[in-house]
């Protein structure tokens, strides 16, 4: 059965009246599954803060799991500063940090399995001001225009302002009267939302109630519906609360994904607008904004530059499907070779700008691809290329050959970029693959020699080690993390990655093996080369492993933020909060080298 969801408008601290809506309709027409928030959730004036201290406190009791992304109002900074300092909010917080009982705070960015469904939303508003709460900056959205990359249809897209030209194509007669689009509107979320292309886009903040047709995707087969909500106990008696029982697309054919109803309209974001006026040009022009859909943004710019010659950047439609439907209007360059390379699995920030700013994150090649190459999801196990660019060839020049602490014929070992805790490091196959278990048989032999090194090491020093790996079919050179944990948490360890699984759906399979060979003779069965999949292998000789679909989104980082709740080290979950200089690096491989030499199975 579906999940049965609740949209709320701007909430403004009014919760009484919300939650009295809330139970009713979930008495009359439920019972719903959780309750989604969009638009200003904390109240306008310090009068109101009673009513919001209640629930906070506990006094009073919120009916279902609600979830919201207005963190800006009155109240909000004490709230949420305390919340963010929770320790039960640290480390793996994919789905909101607690506030308290059925409350939620979707921090920042981010993409989340609700029920099944898959959520991804946009916190606070466009602002200037490097605001602690109530604003959101070029990080969160360049961390959703990564998820936009990702595989995956997303379900609900939930942001606070309405996407700039969204009733352009609509039917006018169902435009509410005194619309504006000059208020509460934000063309990164027209640009945000043309990228992700969900299946339905929820905001809040213009006070008024709108429900768009359908509208078609660029290549995309589906359609996005936009729903405006109205605020909680607004005059005008607009509807403020509305219910979806989607199904969710990872388990939805292609044909019912692709069904369209009669009424549905070209994107209203493709649309060039007449008489725009000359302030908004000076901002950004609705040409502009129709442009952008064409090109892979470059996330490492705080702006665009228009006058930079966009002649000499690539079209990413073009690039990428072959086609673009501007064709010689389009200011982006089509180029077939180019084309030809991302077929072949080359990033396109690499072709486009000759570097990628996500370094080992990117699950694309970073060098140039000959004829007859395939991505590794086209020909499983058969990448064997070494990449010039490849951050973990030794071959390469951005090879980073001081972390390097052992090397033997099959793999070497390396301290890990920004490792999470002390001797956090990689087992890498010396070869250029896309996942350890590609690695013929007898390369497992020096693996598993790695393996119990390191496991006789970490126990030397009181600790246990966990191993895993995110085998992505769209991977290039493969790396199995081994990152050590205190003894008295490694009775934890299952439970942390089965509730960080619940969270996000899905369910691992748990199978016991009396060492590690046998483990790992094991997972390279159920590595088809059709699917992804993770695994990790912890203390007891348990193996939990999950095989991921294609078009199901997961995280690269899974198993690093896992972790990094169960040792309360949320700051940590993000290697690049932990970067160190070259000289730093360099004394902490050789300490880790004087302190494991009599275990490195290649002295």
């Amino acid at each position: 059965m579906p999940p049965r969801i609740l949209l709320c408008g701007d909430v403004l601290g009014r919760l009484n009246q919300l939650f009295k809506r809330v139970s009713s309709v979930n008495k009359s027409a439920g019972p719903f599954d959780a309750l989604l928030c969009v638009g200003q959730f904390f109240p306008n004036s310090p009068e109101q803060l009673d009513e919001l201290t209640a629930y906070v406190e506990g006094r009073s009791q919120i009916p279902i799991p609600t979830y919201f992304i207005g963190d800006y109002g009155v109240g909000a900074a004490k709230v949420l500063l305390a919340a963010s300092k929770d320790s039960a909010n640290r480390g793996f917080k994919m789905d909101g940090l607690r506030v308290c009982d059925n409350l939620f705070w979707l921090k920042g960015s981010g993409n989340f399995s609700l029920f099944g469904l898959s959520v991804a939303y946009l916190s606070g508003r466009k602002s200037p001001e490097g605001q602690q709460f109530g604003t959101y900056g070029q990080d969160d959205v360049d961390a959703l225009r990564a998820i936009a990359e990702e595989p995956g249809i997303v379900d609900l897209f939930l942001t606070n302002e309405w996407p700039t030209g969204v009733t352009n194509r609509a039917d006018t007669s169902d435009i509410p009267a005194g619309f504006s689009d000059s208020i509460g509107s934000d063309s990164t979320i027209s640009e945000l939302v043309q990228e992700i292309k969900p299946r339905y886009h929820i905001a809040g903040t213009k006070g008024i109630y709108y429900a768009r047709e359908p509208y078609f995707n660029v290549d995309a087969v589906h359609v996005t519906r936009f729903i405006g909500l109205a605020s909680v106990g607004n005059k005008e008696k607009q509807k403020f609360i509305h219910a979806l029982s989607p199904t969710p697309a990872s388990t939805m054919s292609s044909t019912e994904i692709a069904m369209k109803t009669t009424n549905s309209t070209l994107s209203p974001y493709t649309l060039v607008e007449k008489g725009t006026s000359p302030k908004d040009v000076s901002k950004r022009s609705g040409e502009a904004i129709a442009d952008d859909q064409y090109w892979r943004y470059d996330v490492s710019q705080k702006r665009r530059r228009h006058d930079a010659g966009d002649g000499e950047k690539i079209c990413f439609k073009f690039v990428s499907s072959g086609s673009c439907p501007r064709g010689e209007k389009c200011n982006f360059r089509h180029d077939g070779d180019a084309r030809e390379q991302y077929k072949r699995g080359v990033c396109f920030d690499f072709l486009n700008k000759g570097k990628c700013e996500r370094g080992p994150d990117c699950s694309f090649k970073h060098s140039l691809q000959d004829e007859g190459d395939m991505p590794p999801s086209r020909r499983p196990g058969s990448e064997n290329t070494r990449s010039k660019e490849c951050w973990f060839c030794l071959s390469s020049p951005s090879v980073e050959s001081h972390l390097i602490i052992s090397i033997g014929e099959n793999y070497y070992l390396a301290l890990a970029k920004g490792p999470l805790v002390e001797d956090h490091v990689l087992i890498v196959p010396v070869e250029h693959m896309p996942s350890t278990l590609s690695l013929s048989s007898e390369s497992e032999v020096e693996l598993c020699r790695f393996q119990n090194s390191l496991k006789k090491y970490c126990k030397s020093q009181g600790k246990e080690v966990i191993f895993f790996e995110w085998a992505s079919i769209r991977g290039t050179h493969a790396n199995l993390q081994a990152i050590p944990i205190p003894s008295s948490r490694a009775v934890m360890v299952e439970k942390a990655f089965n509730l960080a699984a619940q969270k996000m759906g899905f369910k691992f399979l748990s199978k016991n093996f009396d060492s590690i060979s046998d483990g790992r003779k094991f997972l390279k069965t159920q590595a088809d080369g059709q699917s992804s999949l993770f695994y990790a292998e912890i203390p007891g000789g348990t193996i939990l492993l999950h095989q991921v679909e294609e078009k199901v989104r997961f995280p690269a980082q899974f198993g690093r933020e896992v972790l990094a709740g169960l040792l309360n080290m949320a700051d940590n979950a993000d290697w690049r909060n932990r970067k160190q200089n070259k000289e730093e690096e360099m004394k902490i491989v050789e300490d880790f080298k004087s302190r494991f030499q009599e275990y490195d199975p290649n002295c």
